[in-house]
């Protein structure tokens, strides 16, 4: 009994991290709970019709000269072509990591510059490429959804949390990730990915006074308030 009490007590002290964990990134969460719903429903339609779909959610030049911001808002909740385990993993990592560590309007300050600025940036390139002859005018159509630019630009925020030497290395990593591609491959995409890490690079004003979230106490006294001279003592000037 004792055996089977022990593994009762890990699983729920197992649990309540985990819950803990997720409270304390509820946009990071929520954002992930609204990609698996659309996720799942992608998987109920016909390729036909999710092509089409997606093509209307999607923020290329043909929908952002249309309406701008429904498409801009509305891509950021679909993946093409991607299992949603994969994000769930590097939402983990990265975004709730950056939103525990920046709160949460700050966090999603970050994603949304990313995901908004890199993709005007990125499709008015491709408008140049396409007035010049460098791509085709079927382009202006293209599928351009998902939340990978939002991504890039809190991974490269995250920079700034790190104390040296790793501050400088981390960045240098991160853009030769997200550059390789771009000079391999030289798609809008590839182009909006780096733009989105530039931004991120760009946002250490919104991580000033940034400090990660205090741990709660262990022990049977967690929960319980401190004596009022310990917290004067102890407060941070």
């Amino acid at each position: 009994m004792r055996i089977f009490r022990r593994a009762a007590d890990g699983a729920r002290a197992a649990v309540l991290a985990v819950t803990s964990y997720v409270r304390s990134a509820p946009g990071t969460y929520v954002w992930l709970a609204a990609l698996f719903v659309t996720t799942v429903a992608m998987h109920h339609m016909s390729p036909e019709f999710e092509e089409e779909f997606l093509r209307r959610r999607s923020t290329n030049i043909h929908e952002l000269s249309r309406n701008p911001v429904r498409v801009l808002v509305s891509s950021a909740f679909w993946i093409d072509g991607s299992g949603w385990l994969p994000y769930a993993v590097l939402y983990t990592v990265f975004h709730a990591t950056a939103e525990r560590w920046l709160g949460t309007w700050r966090w999603l300050a970050v994603a949304a510059l990313a995901h908004v600025l890199a993709t005007l940036i990125s499709e008015g390139v491709l408008a140049l490429a396409i007035r010049h002859g460098a791509a085709p005018r079927s382009s202006v159509d293209t599928l351009d959804v998902g939340v990978s630019y939002a991504l890039a630009g809190v991974v490269a925020v995250l920079a700034h949390r790190l104390p040296p030497p790793w501050r400088y290395a981390y960045p240098v990593a991160v853009l030769a990730v997200y550059g390789t591609p771009l000079i391999t491959g030289r798609t809008f995409t590839d182009l909006g990915h780096f733009t989105a890490v530039l931004i991120g690079l760009a946002c250490r004003p919104l991580t000033r006074d940034a400090v990660p979230p205090r741990r709660a106490p262990k022990g049977p006294g967690r929960g319980l308030r401190r004596p009022r001279w310990t917290v004067r003592r102890f407060r941070r000037p």
